[in-house]
């Protein structure tokens, strides 16, 4: 019972710590950004505190916290998992290159929203300085400076692996989420009328008083939600039970401090940081340690989202939705930890640039929540087309509900497009665009290759092999598939009779399940020919030695192919470019080099 009791504690503490960072830090900036805009009197507090409650509710709760998380593949959860479960579902019509289009902007918002959630955060937890008497004439420069250096310090740290601190953040966000709810519950005591803002009424009150302006208040109460789809993205990493009891404990937590603001709020309208205020008024010796917890709760924030993107960038390159980059494993038991310099450095350099363009957290917000809605909006629509076809029927009108409500949220977070909203929309771009070249390019690629199906390779092959001439050893030969081979080794061996003693066709096939590696020796496909395949889940790490050694396969050399595209085509030089730079297959796989041997191949697209 005890064990029972510590794995359950244990699960929320850590579903805190890496899961609720981004969504627990929205009190931060929400209502400050919500009442920079509308009057702070006492019918639109208790009308967008409703919102509030209401939006974590159907949003995050129901959304996520019940639908989504009820879809998973092997524990895994995130827009490619939903894709591959309609995929199954669907088994092929025209649904599919909706499906796929669906999951690639879904995808390219996250990973837009990656730059925006940092900047947003470090940037609205360095702001609390203003309130402190030392630091109360700080320059707006001197913020985005100190902002801009812990942000810095975070992304420097990131090659060396977070699973050493990451034990840290757990207890660090309870003690975060206590903070907020044991000051909400200090605040609604002075005026505990507060808590009538519960009651959906004031959120349907608050629409009917204020018309079209109180819809498009909508785009800055989705603020308070953000973070809201880490709930499902991170489901691989903890499972799905922590992380829904720790919401439950969030949600709380969240409402009370939501609360906490509002009763705050009806005394002191005026205040422009509403969170730093009421602390500070609460408790003005308590204020320096508290605004340290919160500069080290956005940095726990951000860590959890850069962490997610690296996860999805991983997922995108084995999934071959992306280019090949360079990956880095930094823990020796954590399969999840992975770095990617690459992508690090951009986002770096993209938070930073988001910080000096935007210079505040108020004007940041601006254009925060586009990305989120549209990727909130796709999952309502990919989780209702999933239990469309499935058994779970009746949680189609649920789904369908919550899809409307998401974009009820979305249209009303298309106002904030003139407004800086287009950033949500040019970062977004870039991955998506990415996948979309490359995906195209790849299949325009392998068209242009001309594989040759290996019945008419076999019958060159079993004259050349009978010839006597072969080399002592094992060579080993990459492939996509068994039963195609790429022109590469058709050069090598019908045209250059470089034949082995025994050569072996390997190639690796990713599954549509997230983890899970098994493979498949089968041997005398011809007169010293053996294919070697390799089935291992998109989010797996595959060490090809060790699978080889176990066969009894000692490899003397290794052969890949490599394109040299020749093209007039703008677009496929694009193509070529990135695929020049990105690392080829060997390297991301990290072969011996010492074996390995690369063929050009002259490729005209």
């Amino acid at each position: 019972m005890q064990k029972h009791e510590q794995s359950y504690w244990g699960g929320v503490v850590k579903s805190m710590g890496l899961v609720f960072g981004d969504i627990g830090t929205s009190p931060i900036y929400t209502l400050s950004v919500i009442f920079a805009l509308t009057k702070p009197t006492p019918d639109n507090i208790y009308g967008i505190l409703s919102l509030i409650v209401w939006t974590l509710f159907v949003l995050v709760t129901v959304e996520y916290a019940w639908l989504a998380m009820s879809l998973g593949r092997k524990g895994e959860g995130g827009t490619i998992v939903l894709k591959e479960i309609l995929v199954r579902l669907l088994k092929g019509g025209r649904a599919m290159g909706f499906i796929g289009m669906l999951s690639f902007i879904g995808v390219s918002l996250l990973l837009g929203d990656g730059v925006i959630t940092p900047a947003i955060s470090i940037l609205s937890a360095v702001e609390g300085l203003e309130l402190i008497p030392v630091t109360a004439n700080l320059s707006e420069a001197g913020v985005i400076a100190i902002a801009a250096t812990i942000a810095i310090i975070l992304f420097i740290f990131q090659s060396k692996g977070t699973d050493k601190v990451a034990g840290a953040f757990g207890p660090l966000m309870v003690l975060w989420f206590s903070a907020l709810t044991v000051s909400g519950l200090i605040a609604i005591a002075g005026h505990p009328e507060v808590l009538k803002s519960i009651s959906p009424w004031y959120a349907i009150k608050f629409f009917l008083d204020n018309g079209m302006s109180g819809f498009f208040v909508l785009s800055e109460v989705i603020l308070c939600a953000t973070g809201g789809e880490a709930l499902y993205a991170d489901m691989g990493h903890l499972g799905r039970k922590p992380i829904v009891r720790a919401w439950y404990f969030v949600f709380v937590a969240l409402v009370i401090n939501y609360l906490g603001q509002g009763a705050f709020l009806l005394e002191h309208q005026h205040e422009k940081n509403t969170l730093f205020a009421m602390i500070h008024g609460q408790a003005p010796y308590l204020y320096i340690p508290f605004l340290l917890l919160t500069i080290l709760a956005t940095v726990i924030a951000s860590q959890a989202l850069i962490s997610g993107v690296f996860s999805i960038i991983y997922q995108g390159i084995t999934t071959r939705i992306m280019p090949l980059m360079k990956v880095d494993y930094t823990s020796s038991h954590l399969k999840s930890q992975i770095y990617i310099g690459s992508v690090n450095w951009t986002l770096m350099v993209l938070v930073l640039f988001i910080m000096l363009l935007f210079k505040k957290s108020e004007n940041l917000a601006a254009a925060y929540g586009l990305a989120v809605t549209g990727s909130m909006a796709i999952t309502g629509m990919m989780m209702t087309m999933i239990f469309a076809n499935t058994t779970k029927k009746w949680k189609v009108p649920i789904a369908v509900a919550v899809t409307v409500v998401d974009f009820v949220f979305l249209i009303a977070n298309l106002n904030k497009l003139p407004h800086g909203g287009y950033w949500s929309l040019i970062l977004a771009s870039v991955p998506f665009l990415t996948i979309l070249l490359w995906t195209k390019g790849q299949r325009a690629l392998y068209r242009a290759l001309k594989p040759l199906d290996v019945e008419t390779f076999l019958m060159s092959y079993e004259q050349i092999y009978a010839k006597n001439r072969t080399i002592p050893g094992i060579g080993l030969f990459f492939t996509r598939e068994w039963a195609v081979v790429p022109p590469y080794v058709v050069h090598c061996i019908i045209r250059s009779n470089i034949i082995y003693e025994r050569n072996v066709f390997i190639s690796i096939i990713r599954t549509d399940e997230p983890f899970g590696v098994s493979y498949k020796l089968t041997e005398n496909r011809g007169t010293g020919l053996d294919s070697f395949e390799i089935f291992a889940g998109y989010m797996e790490v595959i060490d090809i030695e060790t699978l080889l050694k176990k066969n009894n396969i000692h490899e003397k050399v290794i052969f890949y192919g490599v394109e040299d595209i020749t093209t007039n085509n703008p677009i496929w030089k694009v193509f070529n470019a990135i695929k020049k730079l990105s690392p080829n297959f060997v390297q991301f796989n990290q072969l011996p080099a010492s074996k390995l041997q690369g063929v050009l191949t002259r490729v005209e697209m």
